[in-house]
């Protein structure tokens, strides 16, 4: 307490001094807070001081009620309050809680679908509304139409993914994939890269995990195989074929050279004809500084299990594109199934077994196993099962979209569901958005309703084909097409002007070709220092004559 002072209203006349303010605030905070405590419900499956009531349900009691109305309108916690409220964390963890941001919308996966709800959100809710967190084992988003220019080396790796923590300015982003959900408790265990666990709750949760590769049990796929759809994956690819040509290079029997420079990919979708087309003019570029290679010796050939090409393409355009392919000397070989591939050898349905060094897997995706997992409604394919609004059927609070979902095609008709792909993601992810928004304000969610534009893919440099609102372009104008659509997708002003340089470079200088193997076992040099300083350095073996040279020199400096 303040020693007591003269009151200014007269000589000799003391008050008694005023109780501190900052102790009053923090008691009656306390107390607001164990009232809430009291009498709010417990969550199923969590704390009671860690639970939140659904957006709908209003606080049911006049002290939450006061507690909502004391701290939202200016009493803040003082030094001394706070001080007084740490000795208790229970206390400390429920006012933060308080004094956070409402509802909480957890969005499962942070690729194209899921950042761009997060960053529809972040320009729709006002701040308090709710509190977005995406959770993600990885902090970026891959642009996946631009991934097959990353592996030919056209692009720098780096600009075709997006950070989310860059561009989520009022997100909470989580570098842990969702592992398992009890929806009916509003719980998602996160699994770090470390494999530690933990339990975050939600009031609202988006399912945007994206998808898988689609495999099937061929003998030795997953020992030789390579798939396509993450960076990493690109930039293995990369290596691996720039690495074959110089294990061809330095091959001592034709046999071993075959093997090297015979490269199979399976899968003729967009993702398997793009990366075959982009890495073939990567390797025929690199071949140019082999003198003792030929482009005649390489062998590229193209695996489909279906009666064409490029099925998301008119037939006419399939069959183009096939021509095209087969004049750069690449096999297309419809109706074929992959068979075998141990040993390095790889055996096909129609009888033909040849040795190759490289085998891509493409043969297209499966949705994420999480939605099937949570025991949420899932169809044959096992994407999740959502109305027009994409709201999960059956799971109140749940939403999905993206290729994990299946959301009915209201454009085409006749019970269709959209397509995987990147321009159904992005627009679903705005509409969603504007769902979520609209429920916790009251308001009406709007159905999804989108008429594609079509589709363009790249067959290397200058060359492409392109079906856009009916238009069918080829060749050059195809692959300008191609670029400039994807140019004007890619997410931020940032990234499209990398790419934009790394273009107009790539129009002046040559491609670099140089292969990164050594970035795939950064440790391997340093482990080998330290195995020679364990076991003490050993004399190699001399080469035949070299022990006489040795003589022949040291008596020359005698």
């Amino acid at each position: 307490m303040p020693a007591a002072r003269a009151d200014a209203r007269g000589p000799g006349k003391v008050r008694r001094a005023a109780p501190d303010r900052r102790l009053v605030q923090g008691v009656i905070v306390d107390l607001l807070v164990h009232a809430l405590c009291l009498s709010r419900p417990a969550v199923p499956g969590r704390p009671p001081v860690l639970g939140w009531p659904a957006p709908s349900s209003p606080p049911a009691t006049l002290p939450a009620l006061l507690a909502g109305v004391l701290l939202s309108g200016g009493l803040a916690p003082t030094p001394s309050a706070t001080k007084y409220l740490h000795k208790n964390m229970v206390l400390t963890s429920m006012l933060e809680e308080m004094m956070g941001s409402g509802p909480r919308i957890l969005i499962a996966g942070g690729g194209c679908g899921g950042m761009h709800t997060a960053l529809r959100l972040e320009r729709l809710l006002r701040p308090g509304e709710a509190t977005v967190m995406v959770a993600d084992p990885w902090s970026y988003m891959t642009y996946q139409p631009l991934l097959a220019e990353a592996a030919a080396g056209n692009l720098e790796p780096r600009h075709v993914v997006v950070p989310l923590r860059g561009v989520l300015r009022r997100t909470q982003v989580i570098k842990a994939a969702v592992s398992s959900l009890d929806h009916a408790h509003r719980v998602a265990r996160l699994t770090t890269g470390d494999g530690e666990d933990t339990l975050a709750g939600y009031d609202m949760l988006v399912l945007a995990p994206g998808s898988i590769s689609r495999v099937l049990p061929v003998p030795g796929l997953a020992e030789t195989g390579i798939g396509f759809s993450t960076i990493g994956e690109a930039i293995h690819l990369r290596n691996h074929v720039l690495g074959r040509l110089d294990a061809a290079a330095a091959a001592s029997s034709a046999q071993a050279r075959r093997a090297a420079l015979t490269f199979v990919f399976a899968g003729g979708g967009y993702a398997g004809v793009e990366a075959l087309a982009e890495l073939q003019d990567m390797a025929f570029d690199a071949c140019a500084r082999y003198p003792e290679l030929s482009r005649r010796e390489m062998r590229w050939i193209l695996v489909e299990a279906a009666d064409r090409i490029l099925p998301e393409v008119s037939p006419a355009m399939a069959d183009y594109t096939a021509a095209l392919l087969r004049r750069r000397h690449i096999e297309v070989r419809p109706r074929t199934r992959l068979v075998s591939a141990e040993g390095g050898r790889v055996q096909l349905d129609d009888g033909e077994e040849f040795p190759a060094g490289t085998l891509v897997w493409t043969a297209g995706v499966a949705p994420s196993p999480l939605a099937r997992q949570a025991g949420l409604p899932t169809d044959a394919t096992g994407r999740v099962i959502v109305d027009e609004f994409l709201a999960v059927q059956g799971a109140d609070g749940a939403w999905a979209l993206g290729d994990c979902a299946a959301v009915p095609d209201l454009a085409a008709g006749g019970g269709a569901v959209c397509a995987p792909t990147a321009q159904h993601a992005w627009r679903q992810a705005r509409l969603l958005a504007d769902n979520i928004t609209a429920v916790l304000r009251g308001g009406t969610p709007r159905p999804y309703r989108h008429a594609s534009a079509g589709s363009v893919a790249s067959l290397g440099l200058y060359r492409g084909v392109a079906e856009v609102y009916g238009l069918r372009m080829r060749g050059f104008p195809a692959w300008l097409t191609h670029r400039t659509y994807h140019l004007l997708k890619l997410p931020t002003v940032n990234r499209r002007l990398r790419v934009v340089s790394d273009w107009m470079l790539a129009l002046l200088f040559p491609r670099e070709v140089v292969s990164l193997d050594v970035l795939e076992h950064p440790r391997r040099d340093f482990q080998a220092a330290l195995r020679v300083i364990a076991t003490g350095p050993s004399r190699v073996a001399p080469f035949p004559g070299q022990e006489e040279k040795e003589a022949e020199h040291h008596a020359y400096r005698q």
